[in-house]
């Protein structure tokens, strides 16, 4: 009897628990939340499945039987997969014959080898490789400038972070002067710019009467956003210039321009009585003390896309339109030739200038009259201009720059015994202006190059 009892105990309880079964399934199957829980993921895995079948026959399967339909199993109800003993997203060991293809996998869901690949293949990414920016620099080079010129290309090279191309403008006897020379230059140094060199050649006017413009060839440089058409931006310099520091400080001033300015220049002086424009120039000129030319950033685009305001056309002319007339104007009062005509043509529109400070120009005018260039005393002078041909002889010794391939054993050195013999002479009063930013800057390039990639011992 105590068995019979026991036996209808447990038929009793076996039926409450189907019953509880089946109204709790009907219950889940009525709630809505559920059932937009399930329905996302149901609908992917329903998808998946039905690509999988499809695969199935075009793969030539279609003569076996249909496999059964894939049961959804909601993410939350899933069981967790096991790593593979491998670690993390290690693959399974296959049977000795390899996985054969249209054999069901534990995912629900009926797929041969070749869908497996498609659906499990990495994807590509696409990755945007990041243009590398490259910085321009334009030189003009006639006569005997060949080698004040190399000296300049090779200062930028030195310090200058981004890759360079130089547009270099010389006289047909020295064009393959300089590609002889560039080409023997170690690969650690020419791999890092680029060069062009192009014919002196001037788009209006008499070729003649530009070229015999104040120096050889210096107009040239007024008809850069003529030639250079894709070209966007440039830095024009002197052949008589040196860098101090990387071109890339100067190039990141073009971020400062406002949204008129297309060109920046330095002062051609820091004192109005003491500046040459201030007291004998018989022409307009810019600001109060004029600009000085040997070092210009231009942005191209922007000058190539102006209507300058002037003198003789009320209605405006275009850089290249506005070049000859202008000279013709004025060619009996201008002395500096191609930099009295910039003046000129910023003093009718000074909102397209932007003025960097004079340690980015730096000339003896700043010293001979004593140390005139606050800038220079206070961060050291950037970029260094010999006019005044002061490369060419000894009245200021200290503007005497060696440059050589090894910089830490042959520049910065010979540089500061250098300066002990100057010491008597009006810019060697100061040597500190000269040193201080190259100082900085060979510091810079040391930590950068050698003290952080050397590795810490363990």
């Amino acid at each position: 009897m105590r068995i019979h009892c026991k036996v209808v105990v447990i038929a009793v309880c076996f039926g409450v628990f189907l019953l509880l079964y089946f109204l709790g399934g009907n219950a889940a199957a009525d709630d809505p939340l559920r059932e937009e829980v399930v329905g996302e993921e149901g609908k992917e895995e329903a998808a998946a499945a039905a690509a999988a079948a499809v695969v199935v026959v075009e793969d030539g399967l279609s003569s076996r039987s249909p496999p059964e339909p894939a049961r959804v199993v909601p993410a939350k109800f899933r069981k967790k997969k096991i790593p593979a003993a491998g670690g993390v997203g290690a693959r399974a060991k296959e049977p000795p014959g390899g996985r054969k293809e249209g054999r069901a996998i534990n995912t629900g869901v009926y797929v041969n080898a070749k869908s497996k690949r498609r659906n499990n293949a990495a994807r590509p990414v696409a990755r945007h490789r990041r243009v590398e920016e490259v910085m321009h620099l334009a030189v003009v080079a006639c006569g005997n400038r060949l080698d004040e010129t190399l000296a300049m290309v090779k200062s930028a090279l030195l310090f200058s972070l981004k890759r360079i191309t130089f547009h270099i403008f010389a006289e047909d006897s020295l064009a393959p002067q300089f590609e002889e020379r560039l080409k023997k230059w170690p690969r650690s140094i020419s791999n890092k710019f680029q060069h062009r060199i192009y014919p002196i050649t001037f788009s209006v006017g008499n070729a003649d009467e530009w070229k015999k413009l104040f120096k050889p060839c210096a107009a040239q440089r007024l008809f850069l956003p003529v030639i250079l058409k894709d070209v966007d931006s440039l830095l024009y310099v002197d052949t008589d210039v040196l860098f101090l520091r990387p071109m890339d400080d100067i190039w990141d001033l073009l971020k400062s321009f406002n949204g008129t300015q297309l060109a920046a220049m330095a002062p051609e002086h820091e004192v109005p009585k003491i500046g040459w424009y201030s007291r004998f120039a018989r022409h307009p000129f810019y600001g109060v003390t004029g600009v000085n030319s040997g070092v210009m950033l231009m942005n191209l685009t922007r000058i190539r896309s102006t209507t300058f305001k002037n003198s003789m056309i009320p209605t405006g002319l275009s850089w290249e339109d506005i070049l000859h007339p202008l000279y013709q104007k004025y060619k009996n009062h201008i002395t500096w030739g191609d930099q009295d005509l910039l003046n000129i043509i910023f003093h009718y529109n000074p909102e397209c200038l932007f003025i960097f400070p004079c340690q980015w120009n730096y000339r003896p005018d700043h010293c001979m009259y004593g140390s005139n260039c606050k800038g220079a005393e206070e961060e050291g002078v950037s970029i260094l201009h010999g006019n005044r041909g002061v490369y060419h002889d000894d009245k200021q010794p200290a503007f005497k720059f060696p440059f050589e391939d090894n910089m830490f054993q042959s520049l910065f050195y010979p540089i500061q015994t250098k300066f002990l013999d100057t010491v008597n002479t009006l810019c060697g009063r100061i040597p500190q202006v000269f040193l201080k930013q190259i100082e900085k800057t060979m510091r810079k390039v040391f930590e950068d190059k050698v003290v952080r990639h050397v590795k810490p011992h363990k």
